[in-house]
């Protein structure tokens, strides 16, 4: 493929990108390309923006980029602040580990929430709804003539359309259509043995709620406090298969933590039966690159990972701007897209690998194994702790970003 220039604010050249996916990384990705002067599209399949989904944690590594990009105050306007993995239970209600004040703090924020402040910050022309993508086409300037680039065929409303941009930003999720189109022999999404059940509820007379999780041998069930007096919480349990239904998911949710110490059983009850998501756990082998062309996968199209480490949707944020950055900050598209290659790859798959290696040790469901969790949580030096339960967010952002666009605004 023929260099090209742009990127930069001081070229002067107008670039644009097309993102496929309206989640949290595609959102955040267009908002990070708008910031250094990129004209963005955003192409989603699903015919309208829906309120849905269940919590969503945000660890200082994903606050740093949302500061970047001038939205932190906006998102912790919807989120609460809260200690993850440092209350620790037993089902009989026994405490294993206490909070600590030096333990670190996220934000925790409903998913809609999170999606509302993404998307106000874009304007309403660049989201394309009812929009399927079919085909991702790279176009060779070098023999026409003309710049190279890459169309995006989808289709909306019964009828085929294109839209042609200098980069795709594929962030179309696990089951990535363009992934699939452009790596065909890279495995599919690997079942890891767990499944989860969310909620969110508005419970009588359990309020405050402390921010907690117990251990079951095979089972966790987490609670983290929302803003608007809400309860975000979460069920992971071991599983032989993956698709198993259950019919009535809230009725099978409430017979898994029958007996299990108060408010767990409570917040179950007062969740709407239309509130209980259920899925399972997948996460995604290495894959050798990120980038096809002028085509760049990013967020759980790259490296979905288990929710374990809670870092899903932190490292999907981290792409966004780190993407950003690489287009800012070399003129030549091609070295762009190998940096942010690299970059990415190095960080995200590292982050993966921990994620399903926490996911195979809370697999095992044994009596051994479960007395030593406990012991462990409970002996464990309080630096060393914070050390294994905040590792991956200490990482912070490039400062490129903010500097050229502060300098493009001016």
């Amino acid at each position: 493929m023929r260099s090209s220039e742009g990127g930069s604010p001081s070229s002067g050249v107008s670039r644009s990108a097309v993102v496929v996916g309206a989640g949290i990384g595609g959102l955040t990705a267009a908002v990070a390309l708008r910031r250094i002067g990129w004209h963005v599209t955003v192409l989603e399949r699903a015919t309208a923006i829906a309120t849905v989904g269940a919590g969503l944690s945000l660890w200082p590594n994903a606050v740093r980029v949302l500061a970047l990009l001038d939205l932190d105050e906006a998102v912790a306007s919807h989120a609460v602040s809260a200690v993850i993995r440092a209350n620790m239970r037993n089902p009989n209600g026994r405490w294993v580990r206490h909070a600590h004040p030096c333990d670190v703090k996220v934000l925790v924020v409903h998913r809609a929430d999170l999606h509302q402040v993404l998307r106000g910050a874009l304007p309403q022309e660049a989201l394309r709804t009812d929009a399927t993508v079919v085909a991702v086409t790279e176009k060779d300037g070098e023999k026409d003539g003309a710049q190279d680039r890459v169309t995006v065929t989808y289709e909306s409303q019964g009828a085929r359309q294109e839209v042609t941009a200098d980069l795709v930003v594929a962030a179309d999720g696990i089951d990535s259509a363009i992934r699939r189109q452009l790596w065909p022999d890279h495995p599919v999404a690997r079942f890891q043995r767990r499944t989860i059940w969310r909620g969110v509820t508005e419970p009588d007379g359990v309020w405050p709620i402390t921010e907690s999780l117990t251990l079951g041998r095979g089972a966790q069930f987490g609670l983290l406090p929302l803003t608007d007096h809400r309860v975000y919480w979460f069920l992971v349990v071991n599983a032989d298969q993956p698709g198993q239904g259950y019919g009535d998911e809230h009725a099978e949710v409430r017979r898994r933590v029958d007996g299990w110490h108060d408010p767990i059983p409570v917040l179950v009850e007062a969740t709407r039966p239309d509130r209980v998501l259920h899925n399972d756990n997948f996460d995604l082998d290495p894959l050798p690159t990120f980038v096809h062309g002028r085509t760049v996968l990013l967020g759980d199209a790259a490296h979905a990972m288990t929710p374990d480490l809670g870092q899903g949707g932190c490292q999907a944020i981290e792409d966004a701007v780190v993407l950003a950055d690489a287009l800012l900050t070399n003129r030549d598209l091609s070295g762009a897209l190998a940096s942010y290659d690299q970059q990415r790859r190095t960080r995200a798959q590292a982050v993966a690998a921990a994620a399903r290696q926490s996911n195979a040790r809370n697999c095992n469901d044994s009596a051994v194994a479960y007395a030593m969790t406990n012991l462990v949580a409970q002996l464990t030096p309080q630096g060393l702790w914070r050390k294994l339960t905040a590792e991956w967010s200490t990482w912070t952002p490039p400062t490129a970003l903010r500097t050229g666009a502060s300098r493009r605004r001016t």
